[in-house]
């Protein structure tokens, strides 16, 4: 992809980050909200490693889960940047650029959900950091969380194709010249 591109992603990804820090804790209700945490950066790294390719994944989950480590989860840094960058790395190397359908799309990212948010309880479990079993941690706030992140993703499905088809045709007629 070419390097406008790249800013352009980088910056609705930054966006992201933004409205899932900035703007969801008033629109999620009082008594959910520390049970439903939204993810938006996370699925639109999905979304890179399936349609852009695992290494353009990688990067950004480094990137992002790096902000979100240091912003909100300062406790213990690292957790988040790795698990981002591990799993949207793997969903890349999973599918390496062919061709998703909207049930892909979101089986792909239901699954690399839960194993983030899963792993990153084992973690936290390790180091002791959290005392509730994995069974309340799932049905507490992993479920009710993926859930949002479904919706998102599914919301902006269409968006987020156009969006990487019209930086893969860019960049196929960039080649050509």
């Amino acid at each position: 992809m070419s390097m406008m591109s790249t800013n352009r992603l980088i910056l609705l990804l930054f966006l992201l980050f933004i409205i899932e820090g900035s703007v969801m804790p008033w629109i999620i209700p009082a008594d959910y909200s520390s049970k439903i945490i939204p993810h938006f950066s996370f699925v639109f790294i999905l979304y890179a490693a399936l349609y852009s390719g695992r290494h353009r994944a990688l990067l950004f989950g480094l990137g992002i889960g790096l902000i979100q480590d240091i912003v909100y989860y300062g406790h213990l840094l690292g957790v988040h940047t790795f698990m981002m960058g591990l799993i949207g790395y793997f969903a890349g190397l999973l599918f390496d650029r062919r061709r998703s359908t909207l049930l892909t799309c979101l089986s792909v990212i239901g699954f690399a959900c839960i194993a983030y948010d899963s792993a990153v309880y084992f973690i936290y479990s390790l180091f002791r950091l959290t005392e509730e079993s994995y069974a309340y941690a799932l049905l507490d706030h992993i479920l009710p969380s993926l859930f949002l992140q479904l919706a998102f993703a599914l919301i902006i499905y269409v968006p987020v194709r156009k969006l990487y088809e019209q930086d893969a045709k860019l960049n196929q007629d960039q080649d050509e010249e």
